[in-house]
């Protein structure tokens, strides 16, 4: 089995000068990338951070996180991951919840009040990290250096994320999953680091948010593999292109979304010639889009399946797949990896036929370990005769917005602490770009002023991440609601249209 502490140790007999992290036209070297992971270490130690410390990284797609990574990872500490796209009150609060012993952030977030007067009055030690600069900025009065584990197992990275298996919660990742997670991907793809020296060979393209469990992954994948890569700051078409151009990518990422804008950008089919394909997930990926992009650039596209709860994808399309059953299993995700066992179920837990729809669950090595190793996820779907996954729907009311989950109540919550809203419905509406997109419909407070639709945008802005805003925000005098005095969502989806209906 790959052992990530051994692969990241390996990193140390590359040359210093190799070059290890392109960001922005500028390659930092493995010398550069060594030199501030070990600061990180020396400054960690120092604090009382040993093996098995809960180390809060707020993980934005730069050098500095990589180098953090390193030297968390490397020594056997876990990673705690905070997502820089939650407003700073967000992030506040999700650190005190976490309780890590120390968080490691640019000096930008310190130098704000709101950050850091939440983490001191926690009393969680804080490192500033810039460039090769490394600055304590806060200190504790002790710092455990237990081991956490999940299931009497030591965790590698806690991921904040909704995942696929219900409310929003952190996803410990134990050592064990992540690196089946990586031994499975090898043998799926025939990938890996084959004898290459280190840092050398093609590089290969971080194209996700780190935050997100595929731009950690991708990062994961890249350092074990010792492979050199590409770390956009956030997705771009012409960073995209620019990267797959210069470093002659035979495979690169491209969400749905991502996808729809290199068409819409009408890229030239040369800028694209060395790619062999393109994986796509973190959300829906229609099957119309994927030819439509075949088709344009005669490259197929690899859909694959996967949550933060499976340490990664679990199911997928290779080249060899979609060349043979393409056409004849359209819509599908692909097939289980290897070592990788799926199932439907019914709503009272029966295991279903094959064909039939139910609650998809999971068994494999990343996924769990006992006598029960089947994970339930939120998510309908089925299998066929030889062996093919679809994915038809969702069990819960979850959106997932461009492969970013969205709780309907989070985002009721924040448009219900407007002084004119009384109450609020939130629901998913397809979108061919992003998968869902969040549609509001709020009943306001008995003869309060209506709000403009921009006015009640921008005040929960301040109070959600990015992709959380709903894009539309329709105001009722009255929700509808059925007897229990729920909303009725029916009646809601029959509003919203006569109301649109009437603006046109």
């Amino acid at each position: 089995m790959t052992s990530i502490r051994d692969a990241l140790a390996s990193l140390w007999s590359a040359s210093d000068d190799a070059k290890m992290i392109q960001q922005d036209k500028q390659w930092y070297s493995w010398g550069r990338v060594r030199q501030l992971a070990e600061l990180i270490d020396c400054s960690l130690t120092a604090i009382g951070s040993a093996q098995g410390s809960r180390i809060g990284v707020v993980v934005s797609n730069r050098v500095e996180t990589v180098a953090a990574i390193i030297a968390i990872l490397g020594k056997g500490r876990t990673l705690v991951t905070l997502n820089p796209m939650q407003p700073p009150s967000r992030l506040a609060d999700d650190i005190v919840s976490a309780k890590p012993s120390v968080v490691v952030a640019s000096q930008s977030y310190w130098d704000t009040s709101e950050f850091s007067t939440a983490i001191d009055g926690a009393d969680i030690a804080g490192l500033a990290v810039d460039g090769v600069d490394v600055t304590c900025v806060t200190r504790r009065s002790s710092v455990e250096s237990v081991e956490a584990a999940a299931d009497g197992e030591p965790v590698a990275v806690e991921m904040f994320t909704s995942g696929t298996t219900g409310k929003p919660k952190r996803i410990p990742l134990s050592w064990r999953q992540l690196e089946s997670a990586m031994d499975a991907v090898h043998e799926h793809t025939g990938a890996g680091r084959k004898g290459r020296e280190p840092l050398t060979g093609k590089a290969a393209l971080v194209t996700l948010a780190i935050a997100h469990i595929g731009g950690m992954w991708s990062v994961l994948q890249s350092l074990t593999e010792a492979r050199p890569f590409v770390l956009l700051p956030r997705f771009t078409v012409d960073g995209w292109v620019d990267a797959v151009h210069e470093h002659r990518l035979a495979i690169a990422s491209l969400p749905p979304a991502a996808m729809r804008a290199v068409l819409a950008a009408d890229v030239p089919k040369e800028r694209l010639e060395s790619l062999r394909a393109v994986t796509a997930g973190t959300t829906f990926v229609s099957p119309d889009l994927a030819d439509e992009f075949t088709d344009k650039y005669d490259i197929p596209v690899m859909i694959v399946y996967g949550a933060t709860e499976f340490g990664g994808a679990v199911a997928g399309w290779t080249r060899p797949l979609v060349e043979r059953w393409w056409k004849e299993k359209r819509g599908s995700v692909g097939k289980p990896f290897p070592g990788v066992d799926m199932r439907t179920v019914s709503p009272d837990g029966v295991v279903l036929p094959v064909g039939e729809t139910g609650r998809l669950e999971v068994s494999a090595d990343q996924v769990g370990s006992g006598e029960d190793r089947w994970v339930r996820t939120s998510d309908l779907a089925h299998l066929d005769d030889d062996g093919f996954l679809y994915i038809d729907g969702r069990a819960d009311d979850a959106i997932l917005r461009g492969g970013f989950k969205v709780q309907p109540e989070t985002v009721c919550s924040a448009l219900r602490a407007h002084p004119a809203v009384h109450d609020a419905t939130v629901y998913g509406k397809d979108d061919e770009r992003l998968g869902q997109v969040p549609i509001a419909v709020v009943e306001l407070v008995p003869s309060a002023e209506v709000p403009a639709e921009n006015e009640l945008r921008e005040f929960v802005r301040g109070r959600l991440t990015a992709y959380e805003v709903p894009v539309a925000i329709h105001t009722v005098d009255a929700l509808p609601r059925g007897a229990s005095l729920k909303v009725d969502r029916r009646r809601v989806l029959e509003l919203v249209a006569a109301l649109e209906s009437a603006r046109v």
